[in-house]
């Protein structure tokens, strides 16, 4: 696994250059990327009994290796058919920083590490009772697109 073969700073230096690496790839030509690199994204989590949103991650579409083109043919190649109105998922964004990690257990380090919310409470994986929230929005040259905010809460095991 990742977390135990990199120490954290050789891991940072990694997504530095990874990043770099991205940056400097030529945009495809579809307009897609344009769109996708305005293209925010947040993170918080909200603890039972709490009514306070602690951000955990604030990430950018940017940091996707793949444009939404290449997703697509990626998706299409072996046959599998897009219709007006399907949705793609992207997965996790992950940028160079800790506060542009995509995933808890990319923050947690594997869950070896906590993860320091307000309040003095910590998370090294999300508890029964926390809502999840996400919000997102792509912005341009006079326009901003967003899909509002996106929650949920972990329920117990039956």
């Amino acid at each position: 696994m990742l977390y135990g073969a990199l120490e954290e700073d050789e891991h940072r230096q990694l997504c530095h250059r990874l990043h770099a690496a991205i940056r400097s790839n030529k945009n495809d030509g579809s307009g897609l990327h344009v769109i996708g690199s305005g293209a925010c994204m947040q993170v918080s989590i909200t603890p039972e009994n709490s009514s306070t949103k602690h951000t955990v991650c604030t990430s950018n579409y940017r940091y996707l290796y793949w444009t939404c083109t290449q997703m697509l043919a990626h998706h299409t190649v072996t046959g599998c058919n897009m219709r007006p109105g399907d949705l793609m998922g992207s997965g996790t964004i992950s940028g160079p920083e800790p506060a542009n990690y995509g995933s808890l257990l990319e923050l947690s380090w594997g869950g070896s590490k906590d993860v320091h919310l307000d309040e003095g409470i910590t998370r090294k994986f999300l508890h029964d009772g926390d809502t999840v929230s996400i919000t997102g929005y792509a912005q341009g040259d006079g326009y901003r697109i967003g899909f509002g905010d996106c929650s949920g809460k972990l329920l117990p095991a039956l």
